[in-house]
Formats: structure tokens, sequence, C-alpha cells
């Protein structure tokens, strides 16, 4: 029978196998899409006829004081270094000279950014004409209460976003494994919110008890139904952005697309660009799935991990087998994610998640809970098999190796495959949704 060479990324090589060709139902990749040429002229254009929304020149008024958001360093492929100075020049050309304007990292519930970073987000240029400072989620005192939402979570966002007399939203859209999709909304939250308030609102990607385990409508491209989601957007809607603008990424990371002006509508319409791009309909789903978190520096670690193993789910049969190539020379970073596999085992994991919610602890417990749909195999260093079984997998050294033990575990001699080279961004589509099993 012929047999189908493929390559997927590994650490900074490829690890080569071969499937026979008659058992490959069909191989998951983003939609081709055309980069934008010239980024800072489709922000120009963007800024000028925005979405439901006036121009951003005759939204800011002369004299106004000005809060834009910018993600932090994990978003940096959002490339926001690229058109800042841009959206600079025409706050400046409203009336607003550069001393009004505030760039506020929004880190959310990760650590303060360096000032090196910060010129590799904003660009060295930026960093010297306007103030650029990290949001602290554990600085009480420079946050704002702003109220409750109706599912009760406390509103606290920080003082430079609640007493500016504009807030200017920027950021990236893709897929998001808790909320549906990044970008719009969580600027604010977790953007900008107190850790207390991040912590209250992410409560919901759980379920309402006890042993329920992550809550269901919590996965990549949904809203509707989402609580976690609809909280958010309650939260934001306390500082009510004034306007946004968001880019969505190519496949290889150059912008496919700019979505300008009211927060809500211009971000929905990025949404569906993603959808575009990144949502993939499969014809079944597959006794064994291959994919790849992507190569150095997407698998430095298991937690960068974690959206690869969360998509795989959507292709896999359930009882099947997810083969992960992740090299992960970093494992056991960030301690603040490893240190949740101490716990022992999943059930314990939920409850101290309960009590005491983290995005760290969140993705350990996905990454736990996705041998509940599957066996996954982890193609890795040796070294790591310890954290590896851990986290409710199988370690192996080489494509060889976890071959062989997918073979066994499948029992059947054969099996059907799918291989996901762009696992990390791409979500299987069953008649058009995500769905597992």
């Amino acid at each position: 029978m012929q047999e189908r060479d493929f390559h997927l990324k590994y650490g900074k090589t490829e690890l080569a196998f071969k499937i026979p060709e008659g058992q490959v139902i069909c191989e998951i990749v983003g939609k081709e899409f055309p980069p934008i040429a010239n980024p800072v002229e489709a922000v120009k254009q963007a800024m000028a006829r925005p979405i439901d929304a006036p121009p951003l020149r005759e939204v800011v008024r002369p004299g106004e004081k000005v809060a834009i958001t910018v993600s932090d360093i994990t978003r940096a492929w959002q490339r926001m270094d690229l058109v800042l100075p841009a959206i600079l020049d025409e706050i400046n050309m409203a009336g607003v000279p550069d001393e009004n304007i505030t760039v506020l990292i929004v880190v959310g519930g990760h650590r303060l950014n360096t000032e090196e970073e910060f010129k590799v987000l904003c660009g060295e240029t930026v960093c010297h004409r306007v103030r650029v400072l990290n949001h602290d989620a554990w600085d009480t005192d420079n946050m704002v209460y702003l109220g409750k939402t109706s599912r009760g979570t406390e509103v606290s966002v920080n003082r430079i976003i609640a007493e500016a007399d504009r807030v200017i939203m920027t950021g990236g859209i893709i897929y998001h494994y808790m909320v549906g999709y990044g970008g719009g909304r969580k600027s604010v939250l977790p953007g900008c919110s107190s850790i207390k308030t991040i912590q209250q609102n992410h409560l919901w990607a759980l379920g309402p008890n006890l042993g329920d385990g992550s809550n269901p409508n919590s996965i990549s491209g949904k809203t509707r139904g989402n609580e976690a989601h609809d909280d958010m957007m309650e939260i934001a809607a306390f500082v009510n952005p004034d306007f946004i603008i968001n880019m969505v990424p190519t496949p290889d990371g150059k912008y496919a697309g700019v979505f300008a002006g009211n927060w809500v509508s211009a971000w929905m319409e990025g949404t569906k660009l993603v959808d575009e791009i990144y949502g993939v309909n499969i014809p079944e789903k597959a006794d064994v799935v291959i994919t790849t978190a992507g190569g150095f520096p997407k698998d430095i670690n298991l937690y960068q991990t974690g959206k690869t193993m969360d998509n795989a789910c959507y292709a896999v049969k359930r009882g099947g087998v997810v083969i992960l190539l992740s090299e992960c020379p970093d494992i056991y970073e960030p301690l603040e994610f490893t240190d949740w596999f101490k716990h022992g085992n999943k059930n314990a994991v939920e409850k101290e998640l309960r009590a005491n919610f983290g995005i760290p602890g969140w993705v350990a417990f996905k990454e736990m809970e996705c041998s509940d749909i599957a066996t996954y195999i982890m193609v890795t260093r040796p070294e790591n098999a310890e954290l590896v079984q851990k986290a409710n997998m199988i370690p192996a050294a080489t494509m060889e190796e976890a071959l062989k033990i997918a073979q066994e575990k499948c029992g059947t001699d054969k099996p059907s495959f799918i291989v996901m080279p762009q696992g990390a961004n791409t979500v299987p589509l069953t008649n058009g949704k995500p769905q597992i099993g």
C-alpha cells in the first residue's frame, strides 16, 4: 500500500513519519489567506472607516486623557509595535498630545513585563513618546470598584482605565479554549482587572459542582451560552471602551485582517475571520490523531502545549489515541503551572481550583481532563517522562515508539488517522461546530 510522508515541527527541527495512504482521513490545516501587505496602512484605513463607530479622530476630543491597552509579552505575535505610532498620530491629530496618553500593558494575572519587553511590544519610539506602564492585578490601591455583574462578579479595574476620558483597546483575535475567542473584551478581563475579579469570572469555566469538571460551554469557538464569556462581556461593559483595534493573524503570523470601531461589533466581525481561517470541518473523527504544539517556542513547555491538546480532542474518537509532539526543553516552567500536578490527581486539582482559581491551574486541569476522552502519547525528551505521566499521558522518546503504542491501544490493525500540523491554532469542526466524542 502506498504510504504518505509527513513532517511535523518538534523543537527546532522536524520529525518525519509515514502512514498508509488509505488510513489517512485528512490533514487539518488553516485556510491559506493572503497577508495584508501594509499593516500600518490597513490600520489607518480601519481607524478612518470603522465598524459601528465614528472615526477615531472624531471619538477623541482635544485635551482628553487617553488610555490605550496593549497585550503582554505572551501576545507579542500581535505586533502592535508596527502600528502603535500610527494610532498615536491619529490621536494627536484629534488634539491630544503625547503627554496625555498612557499605554497600559494589560498583563491580566501574568507576571509584570520588563522595560525591555515594553520596547518589544510597543516599539522603542513609542516608549519614548508616551508613558508605558504595567497593569498589576494584585495592586489593590490602583483599582477602582465599578459594581457587580448579574452573576455576582465584583468588578474592579485599573485606575488608569477607570479615570481615562477615552479607552482604546488593541489586541489580536484567535480561538480561546475558555471563552471562545481571544481579543476584544479580554483587554478588560483579565487584561486590566483585579485578581479577585479575574478569579471570580474564571470560575465560570468550571461546572457548578465539585466533580463536574470543566464547563462544557467553555470551549473554543463558542460564545453563545458560554457563561465565562457572557460575564466577561458584562465586565467590559462597565468600562465601555470607546474604540477597538484588533487584528487577526495568518497561520504564519502576519496580519490577515484589521477590525476597528465599536468594541463589540468590530470584535465580532473579527471572530468570523478566525472561523474562516482556523475552523476546519472534518468528514469524520479518527482512531488516532497526530499533532504538534508547533515547534520552538510554542513547545518550550507543557503549559504552552495545552491548546494543542485541547484542539486534538475535537478530531479524535472517544477512546481513541492522540500522539502529541512537544519537545518541552523547559517542561517544569513556569512553576506556578507545574506545581498544580503535585496535587496528584484531577479531582484534587479541581477542588483546589474552586478554592483558589488560577489560569495555570486551569490549564493543568484541562490537560488532565484530555485523558478522559483519549489516550495521549507525548513524544518528548526522555527526561520529561515523570511530569508527562503526572499529566495523565504516556511518554515516548520517538515517533516510532509512539506509533507502536498507538497501534496497541487502538485494538485494530488499520486505525484511521487525522494529522494536525497546526495543532495550536486549528480547531476541528463536526457539522460546523467543535464537538467531543
